[in-house]
């Protein structure tokens, strides 16, 4: 099946503008785009995708035209192959591409898709600088890693740029500086701002410790860190202040005269209660018009209404709505790693914001379910999420929770892998199929009522394994008098996809006579895409094969989450 092409973005809030529009071009006041890297120092994981996230939502609301992208270090070519456990959740892009979580920040926080060239890693550019030589396109001369990997890196950023037509294009460097893979990034970027110094400039974002034992804030790691940096030829225009609180002026002033920048480009950024609240607080700094200036722009004025009143609605008081997800990555040794689902949980909190509610999630691993004894904890939840995944780990403990949330009422969100259990679940539970199976765990098994997909199977036997699932977006069509139906309130969606396996069409009549409806499939209707039981038989059992997460933005909710956590809420 193809990808449809001219049926784009149905589900899409108008305010996702992937395109620039006619105003947009009208106010552009730069005369070419202008470029804004963003590299980290100190330590990672401090949230300098959040930050370039940030930086990117207030440019925009000046009525700026950007556009944001993410390198990585990885010589992996793509996200799609890592493990979630240690690199966090894999998103997808519309087209198809499997990315770092940034990827998935940078389109919330400027509520606009973004295509695959916004991505690379350095496995990615190297098989690019590679395949162009076998395709003699450097002309016979002797390709090296200097300059011609930096140039690659280039290249890729000035035609998304020029493709986005943007007026900034947005930057960040994965890692931090001083990491030998880092290296060539930074090269790049020296290599850009030596060609035109006043369209380039680089933000670090820095770690500032509050040691226990000493109780003062202490500058000399950032210091540190922008010496390395500057040991590259690159030299921070503005730095960020992360830390545990607020930056005071006396360390501004310390920063500022050892970092060469100035006092007032030294931007505050404590922890805070929500990362929304990040871009409000670094306009209190008047961080775009920093900038701005920086960049030689003339903005328009600050326009963040709809995002303040959205934070004001994270903010509130409300009642609350506890939502359980049930997954088998969570835990990373003695730590919980939430990231892996990073994109369903931030799903479910706008949709929680949109109705006015609390949201209130739970993470719990399907292993504490998989001899049945703690289902009775379920009851404490108004809700029950099973996320996406792959193996056989953890599935006796979803099938469990699955059965347990059909049973007894309460609300049931599935999706991928969580569909296709739910499915399977039915099959062995109300139409006796005990031995029934999906292919992925038991190829054998007499009822597979999941299995793989044709277009996959050769795949799978070749070894065929990168970048080569069912991946980016694709159209479904909705049943009439459905939940799904009435939660789009459309007849046709496109939602994005990532998954090998199918619900096997020998068994969709036999489940459809007992009760189980399938409300959403491919427009030839060889594709089961969404799941569902009767209002009149369950307050709310719906899956999905795609991933509905991948579209929820904090200013335009995903209908079918929302329509799950009203349905938990109201099942109280």
């Amino acid at each position: 099946m193809k990808k449809s092409a001219s049926r784009r973005t149905t589900t899409r809030h108008p305010k996702d503008s992937t395109r620039r529009s006619v105003s947009s071009a009208s106010r552009r006041t730069t005369p070419h785009t202008k470029y804004l890297f963003v590299v980290g120092g100190v330590m990672s994981g401090v949230g300098k995708g959040v930050t370039a996230s940030s930086i990117a939502c207030v440019l925009k609301a000046r009525g700026l035209t950007v556009t944001a992208l993410k390198i990585d270090p990885y010589i992996n070519v793509d996200a799609g192959t890592m493990n979630p456990t240690e690199h966090g959740e894999v998103f997808v892009l519309q087209d198809g591409l499997e990315t770092d979580q940034d990827m998935g920040n940078y389109e919330r926080f400027l509520g606009q898709s973004l295509p695959a060239k916004n991505y690379m890693t350095t496995g990615s550019v190297y098989l690019s600088v590679i395949k162009k030589e076998r395709n003699l396109e450097y002309g016979g001369k002797n390709v090296e890693v200097v300059p011609d990997i930096p140039l690659e890196v280039i290249r890729r950023i000035k035609t998304a740029a020029t493709d986005a037509r943007a007026d900034v294009a947005l930057i960040e460097v994965g890692g931090t500086v001083g990491e030998y893979q880092n290296i060539l990034f930074l090269e790049a970027i020296r290599l850009m701002k030596q060609e035109a110094p006043a369209d380039v400039a680089t933000v670090m974002v820095s770690y500032l410790p509050v040691p226990g034992s000493i109780g003062e804030m202490k500058t000399k790691p950032t210091q540190t860190a922008v010496r390395t940096l500057n040991s590259a030829g690159v030299f921070a225009d503005l730095i960020i202040a992360r830390g545990p609180v607020p930056v005071d002026d006396k360390r501004k002033a310390k920063i500022a005269t050892f970092c060469n920048v100035r006092q007032e480009h030294v931007i505050s950024a404590p922890d805070v209660a929500s990362i929304y609240e990040i871009p409000l607080n670094f306009e209190k700094d008047n961080l775009s018009a920093r900038l701005c200036d920086l960049l030689g722009i003339r903005p328009g004025p600050s326009d963040l209404a709809h995002w303040k009143r959205f934070v004001a609605r994270a903010k509130a008081d409300r009642s609350e709505v506890t939502i359980a997800v049930v997954g088998k990555y969570f835990t990373t040794g003695d730590f919980i790693l939430s990231d892996v689902y990073l994109s369903v949980i931030e799903a479910l909190k706008y949709s929680a914001y949109q109705l006015n509610l609390k949201p209130k999630i739970v993470y719990r691993s399907s292993a504490d379910f998989t001899d049945g004894k703690r289902l009775r904890e379920l009851d404490q939840y108004d809700g029950i999420l099973v996320p996406g995944g792959f193996g056989a780990t953890g599935i006796p403990g979803k099938l469990k929770v699955i059965e347990y949330a059909r049973s007894k009422g309460i609300p049931y969100f599935g999706i991928c892998y969580g569909m296709q259990l739910a499915v399977l679940e039915y099959a062995q539970n109300v139409l006796g199929l005990k031995n029934a199976s999906t292919e992925e765990i038991d190829p054998t098994a007499k009822d597979l009522i999941v299995h793989v997909m044709d277009d996959q199977r050769q795949k799978l036997a070749t070894g065929d394994l990168g970048g080569s699932m069912r991946l980016g977006e694709y159209p479904a069509v909705l049943q009439a008098g459905s939940i799904a139906r009435a939660a789009y309130k459309m007849g046709e969606i496109v939602e994005r996809h990532r998954h090998r396996y199918e619900i096997n069409n020998t068994y969709v009549d036999l489940l459809t006579k007992q009760g189980l409806v399938f409300s959403g499939t491919s427009p030839d209707g060889n594709l089961m895409e969404i799941m569902e039981l009767p209002k009149a038989v369950h307050p709310f059992f719906v899956g999905t094969q795609f991933h509905p997460e991948f579209l929820a933005r904090p200013l335009a909710p995903h209908p079918l989450f929302t329509a799950f956590v009203r349905a938990a809420y109201e099942s109280k």
